[in-house]
């Protein structure tokens, strides 16, 4: 009896120590997961596209790009609110730096904020209503030249 004790003692350890750091990294609370897209933004610099995950839940738009280690460089996260609404955002639980794209609901951008701080629970706000927000590496903006009033353009979301 006491071998069977130890032995189930010690599988809950080895569980429990696992299951830790998952945790703490959000794993063990229940990621969602996202639909894939492609987008493309037009700017005087050219056509430059990503591959994105679509945050259109209220649930997937909590959890955003919360946890992840890297992004590849030519992806992103597009938050589509649908309608027009103010939107303040912030970095918790974010751990790498990214760029913030603020998008009208005709598909314009209406403002650009870089290189956003990891960890920061600083609001970063649209300043005004906007349709969505399209989250890239911290300085992908700057080295592709995308400037407030470029044109993001996108198959799966209809700008009016």
């Amino acid at each position: 009896m006491k071998l069977i004790s130890r032995r189930r003692s010690l599988f809950f350890i080895v569980c429990a120590a696992m299951l830790s750091p998952l945790r703490n990294r959000g794993v063990a609370q229940g990621l969602v997961t996202f639909k894939k897209s492609k987008l493309s933004i037009i700017s005087k610099t050219g056509r430059h596209d990503f591959d994105v995950e679509l945050a259109l839940s209220s649930r997937q738009q909590a959890q955003g790009l919360m946890y992840r280690r890297s992004l590849p460089p030519t992806a992103g996260m597009l938050f589509d609110y649908r309608m027009p609404t103010g939107i303040n955002m912030w970095m918790k639980n974010t751990l790498i730096p990214l760029d913030m794209i603020f998008i009208d609901i005709s598909g314009k951008i209406t403002k650009i904020v870089q290189r956003t701080v990891p960890m920061s629970k600083t609001i970063i706000s649209s300043n005004g209503r906007v349709r969505a927000v399209l989250e890239l590496n911290g300085g992908t903006a700057a080295r592709l030249g995308i400037r407030q009033g470029d044109k993001v353009v996108s198959s799966d979301i209809n700008w009016q």
